[in-house]
């Protein structure tokens, strides 16, 4: 299906009609058929919650009112992340979750030109900035099962459509770490700590560069935390993250 995905994204326009003819494109979230391939329906669409400002400058945690360009919320002030700046496209849950739910487990990998394109609105500002896109690894073990690591696919849209340089295998992960479902924040950052590293034939090619890393969803940011900071220890000049859902629950 990824391999679906990339040539899909490669026809030209004469060339995805007559594959629309054979495979008529669905939703991406319910299946239903819609115009084009790629997209999503309208009422899916409306269920959507997309995020943008106001939002913590830090973490991007949306705000119900606008509290200034600089403002932080409660968590970056009390515990200021490893990383510089996170930004998300919409929030997880309804048909978000369904969306990322099938792209990571459903094989429903063709939606990654579409959420390319999603990230590249929501992260402009990180994008101006940025150096190098890196997608968030996956143990060697558990790519090999899943057969595709949904990071990757979400990172190599972006370039394609920002020209920005990608780099699949600088940051990997070194050890195998049970799913973070169900912990806290606190259990998520010991079950990350120490899972990735930087070969160091590729620490060069990081030094002194800003990089922007990728994933599917950001709960509390310990896995894109301690990326993070494995890539400063590196040699990065800055890290920001962007992804394409985040959760969002009631501050604390």
């Amino acid at each position: 299906m990824a391999i679906l995905a990339e040539t899909w994204a490669r026809l030209p326009a004469i060339g995805r009609l007559a594959l629309d003819a054979v495979l008529p494109p669905q939703c991406l979230a319910c299946r239903v058929l819609v115009g084009a391939s790629g997209s999503v329906c309208t009422p899916c669409w409306h269920q959507i919650e997309f995020l943008g400002r106001p939002h913590c400058q830090r973490c991007g945690y949306p705000f119900e009112l606008d509290q200034g360009a600089d403002a932080l919320c409660g968590v970056c002030i009390r515990h200021p992340p490893k990383y510089d700046r996170a930004r998300s496209v919409m929030v997880y849950g309804g048909v978000a979750r369904d969306l990322v739910l099938g792209f990571k487990h459903g094989d429903r990998t063709h939606g990654a030109p579409a959420f390319g394109r999603w990230l590249a609105r929501a992260g402009g500002e990180l994008l101006a900035d940025a150096d190098l896109i890196l997608p968030v690894p996956l143990h060697r073990w558990r790519l090999a099962r899943r057969r595709y690591n949904q990071a990757a696919l979400l990172a190599t849209a972006l370039a394609a459509i920002t020209a920005k340089p990608t780099h699949p295998n600088l940051l990997r992960r070194t050890r195998q770490t049970p799913t973070q479902g169900g912990l806290n924040h606190r259990a998520r950052a010991r079950n990350v700590r120490g899972a990735f590293a930087v070969p160091a034939k590729h620490l060069d090619g990081l030094a002194g560069r800003r990089v922007l890393l990728v994933d599917d969803v950001l709960t509390t940011g310990a896995t894109i935390g301690e990326c993070a900071a494995t890539l400063t220890r590196a040699g990065a000049a800055g890290v920001d993250a962007l992804t394409l859902t985040r959760v969002v629950r009631p501050e604390s």
